[in-house]
This record gives structure tokens, C-alpha cells and sequence, in this order.
């Protein structure tokens, strides 16, 4: 009987996966919970053309594994710089403040260093960029004049 099945399967037409180029969807996108580092910044380019400009602060979550001592090192912060050129989004993210708790989906973009730039300077480095696709706000950051006991 499991002969019969087997070649019964053997013979039976084979779905590809796909049949759509896998080019057609490939992505590369980056989510951060985090919190916004500063309040965002509307910019404009060389083209008169406003985008905002505004960061995400994560915290490496669990922090590092204990030193051979049992000392732990404290989970490190890092900073995420992403930029939107979505005019709607753009007048959306005017209305945040630093502080807020935001979740956030950005393309991600790995740029290579320039060999003739300044071995000192961010374009002589490969850089990550990041181009906003949509946030969401978790929790409003508290107001300025709000007091905490």
C-alpha cells in the first residue's frame, strides 16, 4: 500500500513554490520599540522638497550574559536615525514629542562606505539607512509641565 501511495505521489504534478520572480517581493525592513530621542525634526532638501528627520532609541534587551566574575555589563542603548518623506506622515510626526514609546517600520538600506571620503567622516563608514514606512504610538511621552512625585 505505502508503494502504491508513493508512486501516486511520484507522478502527481509539483506546485512550485512561486511562480511570481522573488525580486517582485524582497524586502528588507527593520521594527523598533523604542522611544524617540529627541522630537522629530522637519527638514528640507536640496529640491525645496520637506521629509522629517527623527530617532528611535532601543535598549539591547536581555543585556549581555554574566562575566566569568558574575558581574553583568548593563543592556546598551542604540540609536536608530530615520527619515520620512511621506508628507502626510510628516505633519503626523510634528505632533510627537521626545519621549514617546513608538512602533515603527522602516526599510532598511545598507550604504557602503566612500573610499575617496575623509576616513574620519560618517560617509567613509558603511552606514544603515533607514527610510520610515509607518509608526504608531504606544504611550505619549508626559507633558513638560507635568511633575513627577
Amino acid at each position: 500500500m505505502l508503494s502504491s501511495a508513493r508512486h501516486a505521489f511520484a507522478r502527481a504534478p509539483r506546485r512550485a513554490f512561486s511562480t511570481t520572480s522573488t525580486r517582485a517581493y524582497d524586502v528588507s525592513k527593520l521594527i523598533l520599540l523604542g522611544r524617540l530621542g529627541k522630537d522629530p525634526e522637519v527638514r528640507t532638501t536640496k529640491g525645496d522638497k520637506e521629509y522629517a528627520s527623527y530617532t528611535v532609541a532601543t535598549t539591547n534587551y536581555p543585556p549581555p550574559p554574566p562575566n566569568p566574575d558574575g558581574s553583568r555589563q548593563e543592556a546598551g542603548t542604540t540609536w536608530h536615525h530615520i527619515v520620512c518623506f511621506n508628507p502626510g506622515q510628516t505633519n503626523f510626526l510634528r505632533t510627537l514629542q521626545k519621549g514617546a514609546q513608538v512602533y515603527v517600520e522602516a526599510n532598511f538600506e545598507l550604504r557602503e562606505a566612500d573610499s575617496s571620503a575623509d576616513p574620519s567622516s560618517a560617509q567613509a563608514q558603511k552606514q544603515i539607512f533607514l527610510r520610515h514606512e509607518s509608526i504608531r504610538v504606544i504611550k505619549h511621552a508626559p507633558s513638560h509641565n507635568e511633575t513627577h512625585e
